[in-house]
């Protein structure tokens, strides 16, 4: 994917254009093209950005009164939330508080709205004023579609159908009830029953698609990395005059992240800025990600100060997206701010990829302390190192301080725990053993290789000549050459003592 794009959407988004025309145009007959259903199952992350879906079908109704009684009601729910029996025991006994002779219903849907941190729950609220509703007490296609919503994200896509179905038996299909069934799709990673459904909803002439809608397909786009789609659907959306709200562009800076294209990442954004839209706090957060993946430190902690509390306290996946790109930098005093971050992070929150991280950074930056630090924390939570190269940067570290004694006690260790063996570690151990001259330990050195099954190579024996040769062990320096011959190494006439 070229990493050249401009912030234009003709000629790079042709192909995806007509691809859109298919389910965009007039035709009733062209059957629409599906994202494949391979690709849809790739997306189990659409659910990043689902509550500002909610703001799409509704507003927060009612007076502050209502709301207040409403919020006793919740309270009441929760507690007995394990109960169904019970719910429904108290739902009945405040039937006459839901006002369900009221139009439109604004005391249950308030009650559904602060339950919307409990979607099970909000169900079960749901399916009783569903149960309960009659000729004189209808449901409406607002409620539906916050049923059909609540169903998706309960996980439960079957139900969430039935329910669409349902509404649209009764008269009550609308854009509403397709963008909520869209939504409970896009969340449960159905990207081609998605699709397939805004295809229906553009046959349908009942109902027009909102910016809610085309937002949603940004969504599936993004989290999929099509962006040729992305881009044609946001062309799209252009066309028809439609109200960008803050949920667009925050769908389309998530796409360009996903797929790695900073430039376009910071085009949408400037975009944004100069639109009549504000950015929110989701905007900052996708933006801090995007800088922190891309490298780019000055903007990421730009973008940090705008949000650190928030940040610091609710989003510790972006404090380990911010350490990792200051361990990627060259930042001289990269390790002081990426200690202040680590004081942020619970210590419930480990992640063993983070902790090889800072052994490898402590390691290269040579900060024996810190990296043993990090050592003793990766053997407590059984992390094992099993690459080579981070190795290696351990044992650099270790050699430059000429700490022996802390050399061979990483080795018990490493070996106890089954982390990485490589010859590296034991030749590194050889050369010390000889600037120490504790020759009398060089040979156990090789025992422990065969423990770990490292055969003595040519370089080993190599590394044990030129310590004997150095200590003027004549008799070690013969007995090294003999082994360096059995094992058909070339050995030079000059290797031998006069």
């Amino acid at each position: 994917m070229t990493m050249k794009r401009v912030w234009r959407f003709s000629s790079d988004a042709a192909q995806a254009q007509l691809f859109l025309s298919q389910f965009h145009g007039k035709s009733h007959s062209t059957k629409p093209r599906i994202v494949p259903s391979f690709i849809a199952r790739q997306v189990n992350t659409l659910s990043n950005g689902l509550s500002e879906i909610a703001v799409l079908f509704t507003a927060k109704p009612g007076s502050s009164s209502e709301n207040y009684r409403m919020a006793i009601l919740r309270n009441q729910l929760v507690r007995e939330s394990s109960d169904s029996v019970r719910v429904r025991k108290i739902l009945d006994e405040n039937s006459e508080a839901l006002n369900l002779h009221q139009p439109g219903g604004h005391a249950l849907l308030e009650l559904l709205y602060q339950l919307n941190s409990n979607p099970s729950l909000a169900l079960q609220v749901f399916n009783w004023r569903r149960k309960n509703s009659n000729v004189g007490n209808p449901m409406n296609y607002f409620e539906y579609s916050k049923g059909i919503k609540l169903a998706g994200r309960c996980k439960n896509v079957d139900f969430a159908f039935e329910l669409f179905k349902e509404a649209s038996t009764k008269g009550l299909r609308s854009t509403s009830t397709y963008n909520a069934l869209m939504a409970a799709y896009m969340f449960n990673g159905l990207a081609d029953r998605c699709q397939s459904l805004f295809c229906d909803m553009k046959r349908d002439p009942t109902c027009n698609p909102s910016i809610a809608t085309y937002n949603i397909l940004l969504s599936v786009f993004g989290s999929l990395m099509l962006v040729d789609y992305m881009e044609a659907t946001f062309q799209e959306i252009n066309k028809l005059h439609l109200d960008l709200n803050i949920c667009t562009y925050n769908y389309l800076i998530s796409g360009y992240i996903a797929a790695w294209m900073w430039n376009d990442m910071e085009k949408a954004f400037q975009m944004l800025k100069s639109s009549p839209v504000r950015p929110n706090l989701k905007t900052y957060l996708l933006m801090l990600r995007g800088y922190a993946h891309s490298g780019n430190l000055e903007k990421m902690e730009e973008m940090y100060s705008l949000v650190r509390d928030h940040v610091n306290e609710k989003e510790i996946p972006l404090l380990r997206s911010m350490i990792c790109a200051y361990c990627k930098s060259n930042q001289a005093d990269k390790i002081r701010k990426i200690e202040v971050l680590l004081k942020l992070i619970p210590e419930e929150e480990y992640r063993p990829w983070l902790n090889v991280l800072l052994i490898k950074l402590y390691a290269r930056e040579h900060w024996i302390e810190e990296m043993e630090n990090a050592l003793n924390v990766a053997f407590e939570h059984g992390t094992p190192v099993t690459t080579v190269s981070i190795m290696k940067c351990i044992i650099t570290t270790y050699f430059r301080s000429n700490a022996l004694d802390k050399l061979e006690n990483f080795v018990r260790r490493a070996e106890s725990f089954g982390w990485r063996s490589c010859r590296s570690l034991y030749h590194c151990k050889l050369v010390m053993l000889g600037g120490q001259h504790h020759l009398n330990k060089m040979q156990d050195v090789l025992w422990e290789m065969e423990s770990v099954n490292l055969g003595c190579t040519k370089k080993t024996l190599w590394i044990m000549y030129k310590v004997y040769f150095s200590c003027g062990q004549k008799s070690m320096v013969l007995k090294t050459l003999g082994q360096m011959f059995k094992h058909g190494h070339e050995v030079p006439l000059h290797a031998f003592p006069s």
